[in-house]
Formats: C-alpha cells, sequence, structure tokens
C-alpha cells in the first residue's frame, strides 16, 4: 500500500499530511502567464510540475480540477502594443496562442483556461462585496484599493511581519491610504482599454482576478494553490488576503505550493541579462520530450539550473527510457502465455516491484520526482539486464506496467506504450527485424561499410540501431 501523501506547505513552511477539504475531490489552481511575451522556460518549469503533481493525485485515486488562469489584460501588454502600435488584444492573443501551443507539446492538459477579460463582471462583484465589507475603499480618481491594515493575517503568507516590508509591486499613487495597499480596480488613463463600472470606466487589477477566476471555478475552498516562488510577494499574499476577507473563510486554502527559481548557466534569469529563453527556442533544440522530462527530473521546490549538460543528460535519459519502452513491447508481442517464474525471474520481479514502491514513495514524500527517478532508471536497467532475455510473459508485463506507473506522472512515453499500436505496429517490426538480421550478417562477415550504411538510413527514417557485443536493438526516435 502506498504510504500517505505529505506536502510542504509554504503557509507554515511545515510538512503536513494531504488531506483535502472534500477527498477524493481535490481543487488545483494554478497561476498562468500574463500573456505580453513568449512563455519561457521559468513558466514551463512550474506548469510541468503542478501538472506531475495533478499527475500524481489521480494515479493514487484523487478527482482533480486543475484550473489556470490567462492573464490577458495588464500593464505589460498595454505597454507591449504601446511601444508596436499594434492593438492590445492582438498582443494578447497571439502569446495566448503561443502559450496553449506550448502546453501542447509539453503534454499538459487543463481542465478550465479562464481569461481575465471573460470574467470583468465577475470581479466588479467582487470588489463590491470587498467594499461593503469595509476591506476596499474608492480613491477620487475612481480606482478601488484594498485596505491593509482592516486584514489582520496580512504577511503570514509570505513571513513578511513589518508593514516595512508590504510596500507593493506597482506604480506608487498618493491617494493610497497607506503605500502598501494595493489596487483592486485601475481608473482608467487616457489611450488605455477600459470597462464600466460603478466606480467609473477602468480595468482590474493585477491581484483580484485570480481569487475570482479561482472561486468562480473552484467554489469558496481551493485545496491547491501553486505558482513560482516569485509570486509569494506580493501576489499570492494579497489573493489570500481579499478573498479570506470577501469569503469570510479561513483558511481559503488549504495548502500553498511554489515552485522554486530557475537559473541559466548559474545566472538568475532575467529580461535585463538577456538570458531569457523561450519555450519553444528550447523545444526546438531538445524536443518537447526531453524538456518535459528534464523539468519533471527536479523536485519542484529545489532551484534549477538550465544547461546544455542537464539537458544533454535528459536527453540521453528519455532516449533510452523511450527505447527500453518500445523493446518492451516488442517482445511482449513475441511472448507467448504466461508461466512459472524461476529464481532469476522471481529475484527480478521483486526488484521491479521494489521500484514501483520506492518511486510510490518518493512520490508521496511531497511529490519528490528526483527521488522517484532513481527507481525509474534502475527499472530501466532491470527489463535492458535480464526482463528481455526472459520468456516468461508474466516477469515482462510486471515490467511493463511499471512503466505504466511511472509514465502516468512522466508522460513522455505515451505512444510507446500504447495498447492500440501493438497489432497495428506488428508489419513494421517483423520489417525491421528483418532487416536488422540480415545487417547481424553482414557484420558477421565484416561486411562493415554496408551494415553502417543500413543503420545510417535507418535513422535518417527515425529508426536508431543500437548494437551491443551479441545483439542490436532498435527504437523510434520521438521528439
Amino acid at each position: 500500500m502506498a504510504a500517505p501523501i505529505v506536502v510542504r506547505n509554504t503557509l507554515g513552511r511545515r510538512l503536513e499530511l494531504f488531506q483535502p477539504f472534500e477527498s477524493p475531490l481535490v481543487r488545483m489552481y494554478v497561476c498562468g502567464p500574463t500573456v505580453y511575451d513568449s512563455t519561457h522556460i521559468g513558466h514551463a518549469r512550474s506548469f510541468v510540475a503542478f501538472d506531475a503533481i495533478k499527475r500524481y493525485l489521480r494515479l493514487r485515486g484523487f478527482d482533480v480540477t486543475h484550473v489556470q488562469n490567462i492573464t490577458d489584460i495588464d500593464d505589460k501588454i498595454i505597454d507591449r502594443a504601446s511601444r508596436e502600435g499594434r492593438d492590445w488584444r492582438e498582443v494578447a492573443d497571439t502569446y495566448a496562442r503561443e502559450y496553449l501551443s506550448v502546453l501542447e507539446g509539453l503534454g499538459i492538459r487543463i481542465d478550465f483556461h479562464p481569461r481575465v477579460t471573460e470574467h470583468i463582471k465577475d470581479i466588479i462583484s467582487f470588489i463590491e462585496t470587498l467594499i461593503d465589507k469595509g476591506y476596499a475603499y474608492v480613491a477620487e480618481s475612481g480606482s478601488v484599493y484594498f485596505d491593509v491594515d482592516k486584514y489582520e493575517f496580512y504577511g503570514e503568507l509570505s513571513g513578511r511581519i513589518s508593514r516595512d516590508q508590504w510596500r507593493q509591486e506597482e506604480e506608487f499613487a498618493s491617494e493610497k491610504k497607506n503605500p502598501y495597499d494595493f489596487a483592486l480596480w485601475k481608473a482608467a488613463k487616457p489611450g488605455e482599454p477600459w470597462w464600466e463600472s460603478p466606480w467609473g470606466r477602468g480595468r482590474p487589477g493585477w491581484h483580484i482576478e485570480c481569487s475570482v477566476m479561482s472561486t468562480r471555478f473552484l467554489g469558496g475552498s481551493i485545496d491547491i494553490h501553486g505558482g513560482g516562488s516569485d509570486l509569494i510577494f506580493p501576489h499570492h499574499e494579497n489573493e489570500k488576503a481579499q478573498s479570506e476577507a470577501a469569503l469570510g473563510r479561513r483558511p481559503w486554502v488549504k495548502y500553498w505550493l511554489h515552485t522554486g527559481y530557475l537559473t541559466i548557466e548559474g545566472e538568475k534569469m532575467s529580461k535585463s541579462l538577456g538570458n531569457i529563453i523561450p519555450v519553444k527556442e528550447a523545444a526546438d533544440k531538445w524536443g518537447y520530450k526531453t524538456l518535459r522530462l528534464w523539468l519533471v527530473s527536479s523536485h519542484y521546490r529545489s532551484p534549477l539550473n538550465y544547461s546544455e549538460d542537464s539537458l544533454e543528460n535528459a536527453r540521453r535519459f528519455y532516449e533510452r527510457l523511450s527505447r527500453t519502452a518500445q523493446a518492451l513491447q516488442r517482445h511482449l508481442r513475441q511472448l507467448g502465455p504466461a508461466h512459472s517464474i524461476d529464481e532469476r525471474g522471481l529475484t527480478l520481479a521483486r526488484r521491479i516491484l521494489a521500484d514501483i514502491e520506492g518511486f510510490h514513495r518518493e512520490m508521496s514524500n511531497d511529490f519528490n520526482t528526483a527521488g522517484a527517478m532513481r527507481y525509474v532508471a534502475d527499472t530501466i536497467t532491470a527489463i535492458n539486464d535480464g526482463v528481455l532475455s526472459s520468456d516468461n510473459s508474466a516477469l515482462a508485463l510486471i515490467a511493463f506496467r511499471a512503466l505504466e506507473t511511472y509514465n502516468r506522472v512522466l508522460g513522455v512515453i505515451d505512444e510507446e506504450l500504447s495498447e492500440t499500436r501493438w497489432e497495428e505496429a506488428v508489419p513494421v517490426d517483423a520489417l525491421v527485424d528483418l532487416i536488422l538480421d540480415v545487417r547481424s550478417q553482414l557484420r558477421k562477415l565484416k561486411m562493415y561499410e554496408i551494415s553502417d550504411a543500413i543503420r545510417d538510413r535507418l535513422s535518417r527514417l527515425g529508426i536508431q540501431v543500437i548494437d551491443y557485443k551479441n545483439r542490436s536493438e532498435w527504437f523510434l526516435r520521438r521528439s
């Protein structure tokens, strides 16, 4: 039986037993992008991490609803549109489409993908509730601000307990009661997009949108709220304050989870350093499968460094995993009915079953994918060292189910494991096996030039051939 799941809650900074409000239902909200520029690998780090968390929870039998927003109106969008002489909607739509394409490439499926501009009425209603309850005030300009002093628990998520630490990352406005109050509604400036509201023309502040869209799709209680560590303050601190104030519910979120920072060759990723790497660019070089495996191989809370060596290691591991899964599929097709396992087979079976147990143990410990990958690697070794040379289909099926279990989280070998491909692939398998038989005879006759030419032709067709001492194996290369 798999171990109970424990998570490290940013609120309180401690490990806690994972017990959602209404188990097995898990309501999960993850902050999505502001679509004013290309989706970069820092975004992808967060998106893949929470996709892996969702996948593992589903593997353990939880019913997860995953909401991830798209911020399609914001200062940065307006500024870019102004600089480029474009309509702000065109800028937002361009980068929203790219973002959705990136998610598809990374194998991430979101249940609900709300956009801010689709929920302006909901946002206005939420702000009205805060005003009615005395937590917000309308300034002379028509902007609306959250009165931080009215919320007694401000700072507990980020650990910032001093007012000197509460200054917001937004333009200073003298009309605020306090410099640390934050905007819920921004009065329209000349040339900016606007919507009508009870306080005049304007648009939503950044923080209010997530409170509104999360409660709109998940209700008044959320089990997991996720995002990058850079969002803890002020964004998530402000979300927590305004949501608990409006809803009258504590805790509004039960578990706050945050991903670690991503660096580029040891340096912090930033526009000023010019080292922002778009996901599309990284995927063109390494492939989405390699990129996803690299991202998921690190514990979500740990810092992650982008380097050529780390991506090359991930590429090699992905190819080994893909190659092993394909070889195991072919091996299963060639085996007859299961029969009793000999002593060597029992040893291998116990080893693989122990790997599955270890995988669950690590994933149950705050979703430790880094630790879990050690057991994936050991299973791959066991398959290549013994399972593929055994004629016992029961052992092969145990190995196959292990790879299926791991891939429920990793999400990189869906095609290799798809049973619908078994019968379809037989004619191709037989043809490639025949070619390799001929090539093997050529190698025995030391006709290496011809055998190498066959290998190279197969490679250009996407079929990679690996030569061992007494045999050759092949697999399909996938991006």
